[in-house]
């Protein structure tokens, strides 16, 4: 939202009330209060018209400082409000002549006295940024005024839309990037962006996004949170380049600047405030196969697809039935098409064949579906100011919508979609939910306009709640987001279309949202609008299998290999094989994402701060820690990465070895991809290739890349329950190894990459194998040195 033209002058229709300087200032428990006039006061008559604002500084939670600024405080609170873990603290409130210092943690916030009023944010003592220099300020229409346009002189006013806005702006240093609001498909950098905060059914192709988040990430290792689920404008770096510009269209506005030492640490204090995401369960990790949207799909094609599927050897852990499993025009009634037969019996044989089962659903719920009536009648769908049931044909005829504010129709909701998997359903696929009106009225009272970007947030929770009641275990894999969401694992990514600039566009988005407190991400592989060509379903096979989570699903065609060519058969097999070998390494990363909140798939900015170059890297990611990941995005199988860093990377897949710091060129067939190991990684490769789902710990290989002659780590295997079961710690001094074991369950083993043999005392039986050597590892200490 601009209200400003150019250094001088307000926009055609704007007034902005600056705030000026200090007037008055109180500490009381928890909280600091300034008075801030909007107008220097000189006499008595600049004190009485005219707004004036007011801020109070809180510490809802270690290293986090909130400042909430508000005009008028008559108006009737109304939620909804994220909901958030918060424990608001005493903070030390130290006064001196010029300023006044408020400290949580290792948060300060440095308060002007005299002067132009302005605030401070300080981690750690290093500057992170500031507000202030009349920046902050409430705007109205031109014809505002203070009484609010009560003319009690009998004038004639002139026109007014009488919009109120909070605008705050917050600084910007040289050189500092802005990153994350959400799933976004633009540019990772926000700086020069315009952001609309506001969820939208907008495909992934624009500056629109299903999953709006009020959260950004600086380069400089901070975030400010705006804690309002509202519409916020964001200027980034776009208005002016010294500030991002956050703008409501409320009486108040609170956002929270939260520090850290490295921008990890930032999503992690943020995370602890909006919540952590769960880990779920290791068969959602495997490949997912869609019936897609076509509409010949039936029990016949379903088990003929998954009977194909095992024929070529292709491990499937998930069949998603889209769209169509529902007769046309009924969605949602949540009856099985005839076309699918005795759907129970068509489950319970889907899952003898050892795959999981989810379906498509939404929260709209058509006029031609027999649950129009129940809804109806119960009072369960969101009504007009009129009492009516608020309708549209946008999507079904005549749908409505499910009141999730209104408990009884969560229940009976539940109710419907809890028949489903007591039927034998795993999973539901949470779609829509960004068509929310604002012209409506909820069971509770919430304000409409809060509940459009809020609506994610309790459609969700209702699923994965009541999936997590009936199974103990599941997912729900949504599609629209807001602050919180990410408790509910886990989300794809829209919208896409079948070609190489919307794959690039598909993996900006999972990265912006990955720098937005979400741990998991996935996206329809190989597009979901048009059909791609074999060179691009082979290459969105890599880069599909190598994110956290990997659908196939699309609209016009089956997105099964065999339609494209035998050789995509091939590259599907061999990379779904990969990602269940590396299920020991996702899953240690997953318990990172639950206990520290860092993402699962990471922008490199995550991993390397410290790096100029990675601030800018969106054609390459993380995949945890340690795997460097770098699609292909042309029909020419060439690359171009980056690696960071001083030491040398290795390639995974064909055991190249790259030093760190340089950019390269490189051509792969598809069986191949830049995917490199870190220096100083070690990674746990599980024995098994055909499931994600196996003991992790039994027969495990700890391979051990290019460790420094100064170096001490540990490697946890974890079990899919999520609890530890196996610990390696590494040691290195100069040629000498230590190697200790703990918890071992059945046979480990040692590869140590790039390595031709090993001095021992004792009796060590290796053998050689590609890239190095390999010996079995027994719970305990083994020494040795390298022998070069």
């Amino acid at each position: 939202m601009r209200f400003t033209d150019g250094l001088w002058e307000s926009r055609n229709g704007y007034k902005l009330h600056r705030a000026h300087s200090l007037w008055e200032w109180r500490a009381e428990k928890n909280q600091v209060h300034f008075m801030v006039p909007c107008t220097e006061i000189r006499s008595l008559r600049d004190t009485i018209a005219g707004p004036v604002l007011h801020f109070t500084i809180t510490a809802p939670k270690a290293d986090i400082l909130a400042v909430k600024v508000y005009h008028f405080t008559g108006k009737k609170e109304c939620g909804p409000y994220f909901d958030l873990d918060v424990s608001y603290r005493d903070m030390e409130v130290c006064e001196m002549e010029q300023e006044i210092t408020v400290t949580n943690g290792r948060m300060k916030a440095v308060v002007r006295k005299t002067g132009d009023f302005g605030i401070a944010f300080y981690f750690d003592g290093r500057f992170l940024t500031k507000c202030g220099e009349k920046g902050t300020a409430y705007v109205t229409d031109a014809e505002y005024e203070a009484d609010k346009l009560c003319d009690y002189n009998g004038r004639n006013g002139r026109s007014s839309q009488n919009e109120n806005y909070i605008r705050e702006m917050l600084s910007l240093d040289v050189g500092e990037y802005i990153y994350g609001l959400g799933e976004r498909f633009t540019s990772c950098t926000r700086n020069g962006q315009s952001v609309d905060c506001w969820n939208r059914d907008g495909g992934s192709n624009g500056n629109q996004a299903y999953k709006n988040i009020p959260f950004y990430l600086s380069s400089k290792s901070y975030g400010v949170f705006v804690n309002t689920p509202a519409r916020v404008g964001f200027e980034v770096a776009n208005v002016s380049v010294r500030h991002v510009e956050i703008a409501v269209q409320e009486e108040e506005l609170e956002y929270m600047v939260i520090g850290g030492s490295e921008p990890k640490e930032v999503l992690s204090n943020y995370t602890a405030l909006t919540g952590r995401t769960p880990v779920p369960p290791a068969w959602t990790y495997g490949l997912w196969l869609s019936t897609s949207w076509m509409p010949d799909s039936d029990a016949q094609i379903t088990l003929d697809t998954i009977d194909k599927m095992k024929e070529y050897d292709i491990p499937l852990s998930v069949f998603h039935f889209d769209a169509r499993w529902m007769d046309d025009f009924k969605c949602c009634d949540f009856v099985w098409s005839k076309r699918f037969g005795d759907a129970k019996k068509l489950l319970d044989a889907i899952h003898e064949r050892g795959v999981k089962v989810c379906v498509w659903i939404n929260p709209y719920i058509s006029q031609e579906s027999y649950l129009f009536r129940e809804g109806k009648d119960n009072g369960y769908f969101l009504k007009t100011k009129d009492g009516d049931v608020w309708q549209s044909d946008n999507w079904m005829s005549g749908i409505a919508i499910v009141d999730f504010t209104n408990p009884e129709a969560v229940r009976w909701y539940q109710s419907k979609l809890g028949a489903l998997l007591d039927m034998g359903v795993d999973a539901l696929k949470t779609d829509f939910g960004e068509r929310i009106p604002t012209n409506v009225v909820y069971f509770d009272g919430s304000d409409p306009a809060k509940m459009h970007n809020y609506y994610p947030y309790l459609y969700n929770q209702a699923v994965y709640e009541l999936i997590q009641e009936k199974k103990g275990e599941g997912c729900v894999f949504s599609r629209s987001a807001t602050a919180g969401t990410q408790k509910f694992p886990f989300n794809w990514g829209g919208d896409n279309e079948a070609s190489y600039i919307s794959m690039a566009e598909s993996l900006r988005g999972g990265l912006s949202l990955c720098q937005s407190g979400y741990g998991y991400w996935a996206h329809d592989i190989s597009g979901f609008c048009r059909t791609a060509t074999p060179d691009l379903y082979k290459r969105w096979v890599q880069f599909g299998l190598l994110s956290t989570h990997s659908r196939l699903h699309g609209e016009q065609s089956y997105r099964a290999p065999w339609y494209f060519d035998e050789e995509s058969c091939r590259v599907l097999k061999a990379f779904t094989n990969l990602k269940c070998r590396l299920m020991p390494y996702l899953y240690s990363g997953s318990v990172q994402v639950l206990e520290e909140g860092v993402p699962l798939m990471r922008a490199m900015m995550l991993e390397f701060p410290q790096c100029p170059t990675s601030l800018h890297l969106e054609r390459q990611y993380m995949l945890g820690s340690d795997l460097l990941a770098a699609p292909i995005f042309n029909e020419e199988g060439q690359a171009e990465f980056f690696l960071p860093g001083n030491g040398c990377w290795t390639n995974y897949l064909d055991g190249e070895i790259l030093e760190g710091g340089k950019w390269y060129r490189r051509n792969y067939d598809y069986f191949h991809m830049p995917l490199f190991v870190r220096p100083g990684t070690i990674l746990p490769v599980g024995a098994e290739e055909d499931t994600p789902v196996y003991d992790y710990a039994d027969g495990v290989t700890f391979q051990l890349y290019e460790i420094p002659e100064a170096f001490e780590k540990d490697c946890r295997v974890y079990n899919t329950s999520g609890e530890p079961v196996l610990k390696l710690n590494v040691k290195r001094m100069g040629e000498n190894i230590t190697l200790e074991l703990q918890g071992q369950a059945g046979h480990v083993f040692v590869q140590l990459m790039h390595v031709n043999d090993i001095r021992c005392d004792g009796e060590v039986r290796r053998e050689k194998c590609e890239n190095g050597i390999r010996f079995e590892m027994r719970e305990g200490i083994l020494e040795f040195a390298l022998q070069s």
